[in-house]
């Protein structure tokens, strides 16, 4: 196995422990997130002229950083690929041709406040406008969260139309992050979808529990356990280096509870972009019981194209992947486009 590049395994030169908040709940992790971006560059040791960058960068789209994930970066670096997913940088500013704020059609998709509606037979619950992170280059970053449903209170339209609609077998949790909201909440949320008769399974898609470790907690396997609907959970990773012990063992708890973990990346400029990082990422979901689910092609959306890389690029490294790994081990490269019935395979 490759060294895991850019990674501090022991402790925060501010003061954080590795471990950051192993004796507080989740919510108090949150709670003490970055959200200055002056801050960040001052906990990485950044200069001043990357600090002025990312302060008129983060107008357009805030810093929000866990510190339990900043623990896993070594400062100093600018170049870290952990530290460019979360840093905002002066290229975010530039506007680029085919990079929208609506980069795979989701408007047209609406079919209630928060429900959208892209593929065959499953549908999809924006249930929360937070996150537990702000990534760069996420294609969800001009969206209008004020429209959806993101209050438990307001569920009621989507669940009808869910109710109504007998094809649609799986409902699928995003945001934001779904598990920004309480174990009770979606619990509740739960039970009211096991309530209708032809849904089979639940899934969510998530990225707390690599930021924020803390979050698998007790009461979240109890209620992902209870549901007689499948519960699944979609987690998302980049780089080998995002995967501490403690991301493994909380990882690990979903897996030992029954509950499918798989992982889905997107492929970044001067991130994951070469070979030998996708290799060990893929090695190390395998080790730790994490299915490698999907390599996306980044999402046209403004704000980001300087995280794009070419899709020939992409290719070459998935055939290389193959020729590394065994099967089982490497992600399908796909695309989405708007209006499209499926993901589309690249390679």
């Amino acid at each position: 196995m490759l060294p895991m590049s850019g990674v501090c395994s022991k402790t925060d030169p501010k003061g954080w422990p590795a471990s950051a908040g192993q004796d507080t709940t989740w919510q108090t992790v949150l709670r003490r997130a970055v959200r200055d971006p002056i801050e960040l560059c001052r906990l990485m040791d950044l200069p001043a002229s990357v600090a002025a960058a990312a302060r008129v960068a983060s107008d357009n789209f805030p810093v929000l950083v866990p510190r339990p994930y900043l623990a896993r970066i070594c400062p100093g670096n600018p170049r870290n690929p952990l530290l460019l997913q979360i840093l905002p940088r002066e290229a975010e500013l530039t506007a680029h041709r085919g990079f929208t704020t609506d980069p795979v059609g989701e408007a047209a998709t609406t079919r209630a406040p928060g429900l959208l509606w892209k593929y065959q037979n499953r549908v999809l619950m924006v249930t929360s406008g937070a996150c537990g992170v702000h990534c760069r280059y996420c294609f969800r970053r001009h969206f209008p969260y004020h429209k959806s449903c993101c209050d438990p209170g307001v569920w009621q339209p989507a669940l009808e139309t869910i109710a109504a609609e007998r094809s649609i077998h799986e409902v699928i949790l995003s945001g934001g992050d779904p598990l920004s909201l309480g174990d009770d909440r979606l619990a509740a949320l739960a039970r009211r979808l096991a309530d209708i008769p032809h849904l089979r399974r639940l899934r969510l898609h998530t990225r707390l529990p690599v930021v924020v470790p803390q979050r698998v907690t007790a009461e979240l396997i109890a209620w992902l356990r209870s549901t007689r609907l499948t519960t699944i959970v979609v987690v998302q990773v980049n780089h080998a280096a995002e995967i501490d012990d403690e991301v493994a063992a909380a990882l690990g708890r979903l897996v030992d509870a029954g509950v499918p973990v798989m992982n889905q990346s997107v492929l970044l400029r001067e991130i994951n972009d070469r070979v030998d990082i996708l290799a060990e990422l893929c090695e190390r979901l395998i080790d730790i019981r994490v299915i490698p689910y999907y390599l996306h092609q980044l999402d046209p959306v403004a704000g980001a194209a300087h995280f794009e890389v070419p899709e020939a690029t992409g290719v070459k490294l998935v055939e290389d992947l193959r020729a590394r790994l065994p099967g089982y081990a490497v992600p399908k490269y796909v695309r989405e486009t708007p209006g499209g019935k499926c993901k589309q395979p690249l390679a």
